[in-house]
């Protein structure tokens, strides 16, 4: 991604740097399976507290897809 190239460097730390991997990752498989990678993270962050760490597989991006399409369709 050459957007944060130089963002990239003020990571803090190099745990820091391995985070904002695997959100970007995240959100970019969002938007590659559907519209509205807004919609997925919304609906991620707003469940992950109480979500089972060995579920964790059901909130990937492939796996909501179908929850939310429907409603995303609806608000168009």
């Amino acid at each position: 991604m050459a957007i944060g190239r130089r963002n990239y460097l003020f990571a803090g730390s190099d745990r820091g740097g391995e985070r904002a991997a695997i959100l970007y990752g995240l959100i970019g498989t969002a938007a590659a399976e559907w519209p509205g990678p807004e919609a997925y993270l919304r609906h991620v962050l707003a469940r992950v507290a109480e979500h089972p760490i060995n579920r964790i597989e059901e909130l990937l991006p492939w796996n909501v897809a179908g929850k939310l399409l429907p409603a995303l369709q609806k608000a168009a």
